[in-house]
């Protein structure tokens, strides 16, 4: 009994050490906090985490919606080796997974966008032993356009310059072209001047000749 005893704590001892030993880490949450899109499309959610243990068959990954107007929280996705889609309620047949946990993506797709869709989507990711940290939150926004962003006016600006550096382009181009047909026509008209002169050169000649003939 005493040999038991002895094993017992001795294991229980190991257990506590090894647990000691394990960094206190928590999962780490990384999403866009606010998104905006347009009724009648499709968004996608994105999640990202960072996890100290390596990612396993025990990842667990939970998404929730919060409506903006107030009201319950609702169940929207649910991700445990394999997707499980909602099998009833407002985002039936509507989301789908689109994420890859090797990769530490776990974002989702939400389809046909409507106005009560507004609220806060958040994602929770447990990976045991790391199974604390931080909720992921996205406040979505669905709006009939989307307001422009710095995004809009970079892609803007970039747009611009391209169309300014092509017009300049073809401005140099026609103007050389102009260019050189001028200078074309003028080589034209110096030959013709020449080949005048020579003939009217000719002509004297040939009346210089009949004159002295004559004499």
């Amino acid at each position: 009994m005493y040999g038991k005893s002895t094993s017992r704590a001795g294991l229980l001892l190991l257990g506590v050490q090894l647990t000691a030993l394990w960094p206190i880490a928590a999962v780490e949450i990384y999403t866009s906090q606010v998104l905006e899109a347009v009724n009648g499309t499709d968004v996608r959610l994105k999640c990202t985490f960072s996890s100290f243990a390596p990612v396993g068959d025990a990842l667990t990954v939970t998404w929730n919606f919060r409506p903006r107007d107030g009201g319950p929280e609702q169940f929207v996705f649910y991700y445990h080796v394999d997707p499980f889609k909602p099998m009833s309620g407002r985002f039936k047949d509507r989301v789908v997974w689109d994420g890859n946990p090797e990769r530490y993506d776990v974002s989702i797709i939400l389809w046909k966008l409507q106005f009560d869709d507004n609220g806060t989507y958040t994602c929770q990711v447990k990976n045991p032993p790391d199974v604390d940290g931080l909720i992921g939150e996205i406040r979505l926004s669905v709006v009939h356009t989307v307001r422009f962003s710095e995004i809009y006016f970079l892609a803007l600006a970039i747009g611009s310059a391209c169309a300014l550096m092509v017009i300049i382009v073809i401005v140099v181009v026609l103007v050389q072209h102009f260019r050189k047909k001028r200078w074309a026509e003028r080589a034209h008209k110096v030959v013709e001047i020449k080949s005048k002169e020579e003939e009217r050169l000719n002509q004297d000649k040939k009346v210089s000749v009949y004159l002295e003939d004559a004499d």
